[in-house]
């Protein structure tokens, strides 16, 4: 059986490929354990210094799989346990990109919708083809997107992440630019060969340091804003006291190229 995920490596990154495009690339529970299990080994790697998240197919993620799961309706507690198992794995394996040392860009071409929508507002930074679209539509069929609305409402103002999740209504590329769910929209077909740009630019910086300002971004955005302040002092505080901060700022008052050591 083909694999639901294809893993790559490049100098410095890897590149992750959602593999099930006869099925629209569903998160069903095959490919949340191929994603968890390659985050996983990824976290512990030195060299891949950043991830790459792509998908085959013109259909980046339709999201859960609702055929796998309304299968799960005539088992006796009318698939409550199954549902809450395929929610709780899928929100671990969100959760996990957030911690992952490394950080995540998605690379889109096509659709994107529901918990693939959510896929994309998890990773750290998003580039779409021109004619990549992106939409929350449960509310068409009686089911709100619940869980991609704590991934929206955390990368959108409150406004724009209400709009898609109430109206359901497909976001163009350029839209999803306008309003931050995405960080580049580039030529059609485009959109992995910029990621990888961006994977390069990437692991070309300190790993120590990407992976310190990674952690601290996500930690303060849930402080007030003077715990926010004093979390962002110490951590600036140990950075500064680390190896490779010590090397960037000789290397830039030497005018020379920084040799990181990553501590």
């Amino acid at each position: 059986m083909t694999s639901p995920l294809l893993e790559a490596e490049r100098h410095g990154y890897a590149v992750l490929t959602l593999n099930r495009p006869d099925k629209r690339n569903p998160l069903s529970e095959d490919m949340l354990a191929a994603l968890m299990d390659a985050f996983t080994r990824i976290e512990k790697r030195k060299d891949i210094r950043a991830v790459i998240l792509a998908a085959n197919g013109s259909v980046f993620s339709a999201g859960h799989d609702l055929k796998e799961m309304s299968a799960h309706r005539q088992d006796p507690d009318r698939g409550r346990a199954y549902f809450e198992m395929i929610l709780s794995r899928c929100a671990m394996m969100m959760q996990k990109i957030i911690a992952l040392p490394q950080p995540v860009i998605a690379a889109i071409e096509g659709v994107a919708t529901a918990a693939g929508c959510q896929l994309v507002a998890s990773c750290d930074l998003a580039v779409a083809g021109e004619e990549a679209r992106f939409a929350t539509p449960g509310v068409h069929i009686g089911l709100f997107c619940s869980t991609p609305m704590v991934a929206l409402s955390r990368n959108l103002s409150r406004k724009h992440a209400m709009e898609m999740l109430l109206l359901g209504e497909t976001v163009t590329a350029e839209n999803a630019l306008r309003i931050g769910l995405v960080n580049r929209v580039v030529t059609e077909g485009e959109a992995l060969a910029q990621a990888e740009m961006m994977a390069r630019a990437i692991a070309s910086k300190s790993p120590l340091t990407v992976s310190i300002g990674k952690r601290a971004f996500y930690e303060q955005a849930e402080m007030t804003l003077d715990e926010a302040y004093r979390h962002a002092s110490r951590v600036m505080v140990e950075n500064m006291l680390a190896r490779d901060a010590e090397e960037g700022i000789n290397a830039f008052i030497e005018k020379r190229d920084p040799q990181w050591s990553g501590s």
